[in-house]
């Protein structure tokens, strides 16, 4: 693997490939990509806001002259940190899959930006929401624009010459997770199919279809995977998160079958394996899916404000503790 630097901004991968990076990879904090080829230009997602999208396109403009006019953009998955930057490209072809624009408008821009308005009436989940998201972002005066072009299953696209792969691999982290794929430059595009080296958020599960996931791209031949958070990597990085999928649905397996709940297994879990991995407060939504997924009687999906109150409670524990 290429020693890449996890650096905020624009980095050249060559053969046409490009990674917005933004460290430091935690909540809001996205990665997004450009394709190029024969000056057809695909983007891979926008960003969390107006203003961020703004300098992730300005940056690509100057440094890829076919950027001044993208072509397509394609978003990976429903959650804002990945489309809520749309408008800036509205009438340009936007493509997702079907599930995710149907997902769109579950939190919408206007949710957040009522929730930064008022996340002092909501308790811990709000407190912990402003600290982690809400002071970082603008979510004042978005627009949802919706993708106007989808598929389901797989589609296949050119840019340029080059065969680009839009891949449905949801549900899993969300209901309509898309991953990007250019065999011939041995490049993909995760979306958040991969966070490197953090615990991920398994908002719509099964887990089983997020390790089958990894599976697949690690049958793949690749030198460079660009994931939804984190710093590039190649297929050690998915190798080692397929491992991390892998033991939280085993151990929570084990908690359910001891009658723990799903709030005693995130407890009772050790994550000494995983100490190096940021964000352990999703454990919460993670043992949730797992729960669900082996039949335990919850709601069908995790209630947001409920998940943020458990995780805001771990958070701040930590927070407290760290500072004796």
């Amino acid at each position: 693997m290429k020693n890449w630097k996890y650096t905020k901004g624009l980095h050249d991968l060559g053969n046409g490939h490009y990674a917005w990076l933004m460290p430091d990879g935690s909540w809001g904090w996205s990665n997004a990509g450009l394709v190029e080829d024969g000056g057809e230009t695909l983007l891979v997602d926008t960003l969390f806001d107006v203003k961020l999208t703004g300098e992730m396109l300005d940056a690509m403009r100057k440094a890829v002259p076919a950027a001044k006019n993208i072509g397509a953009l394609v978003n990976t998955h429903a959650n804002g940190d990945h489309f809520f930057g749309n408008q800036l490209l509205e009438g340009r072809r936007i493509i997702s899959s079907q599930a995710a624009k149907e997902d769109m408008t579950i939190r919408p821009p206007a949710q957040y930006a009522t929730w930064q308005k008022q996340w002092q009436t909501m308790g811990v989940a709000g407190k912990f929401w402003y600290e982690v998201m809400g002071r970082h972002f603008d979510f004042q005066g978005i627009r949802l624009v919706q993708p106007n072009e989808t598929f389901s299953g797989e589609m296949r696209m050119t840019v340029g010459k080059k065969e680009v792969r839009l891949i449905e691999v949801g549900p899993a982290h969300t209901r309509g997770d898309v991953i990007v794929y250019v065999p011939q430059d041995k490049v993909v595009y995760t979306g958040d199919m991969l966070f490197n080296q953090a615990h991920p958020a398994v908002w719509a599960g099964p887990i089983g279809n997020w390790i089958r996931a990894c599976e697949l791209m690690l049958s793949w031949d690749l030198d460079v995977v660009v994931p939804g958070h984190g710093a590039l990597t190649d297929k050690n990085g998915i190798r080692e998160f397929r491992d991390y999928l892998v033991y939280v649905r085993d151990e929570s397996k084990k908690c359910f079958d001891k009658g723990m709940d799903f709030i005693q297994a995130a407890d009772a879990i050790s994550l000494k394996p995983w100490a190096h991995f940021a964000e352990d407060e999703r454990m919460y939504i993670n043992t949730f899916a797992c729960y669900r997924e082996f039949g335990a009687k919850t709601s069908e999906k995790p209630d947001i404000l409920r998940m943020l109150e458990l995780m805001g409670q771990k958070h701040f524990r930590k927070q407290a503790a760290g500072a004796h």
